[in-house]
């Protein structure tokens, strides 16, 4: 089944094992270059599939594309909901949680 439309959107699979957090975002300006970037990279990181949709669009988009989490134009106040399928999902989703939740470090220098 596919989910969504267009370039972005993700075919599913209905794996059993599928794990899901919501969470506000937070940060001053939501998800612009920099956390985009830093979010994509941490979940490339884990071997699951990582899906993501704002503001319960029911439009799931591929949480380790730069292009579909900045296209997806994440503001503060945004309610970011995530699910990941497969090995490491429930860690990947904690990862990514705790990630939004430190306001994507930010606050951390730059190098």
């Amino acid at each position: 089944m596919t989910h969504g439309q267009g370039a972005g959107a993700i075919n599913v699979n209905h794996d059993p094992i599928t794990h899901e957090v919501e969470i506000e975002v937070t940060h001053g300006v939501g998800l612009h270059a920099r956390p985009s970037v830093t979010f994509t990279r941490l979940a490339k990181s884990f071997a699951c599939v990582i899906e993501f949709e704002v503001n319960r669009s029911d439009l799931w988009l591929n949480g380790k594309s730069i292009v579909n989490v900045m296209g997806a134009k994440i503001r503060k106040g945004s309610l970011l909901r995530m699910r990941a399928r497969g090995a490491g999902s429930k860690e990947a989703l904690n990862a990514l949680k705790a990630l939004v939740e430190r306001t994507f470090d930010e606050g951390k220098k730059h190098v």
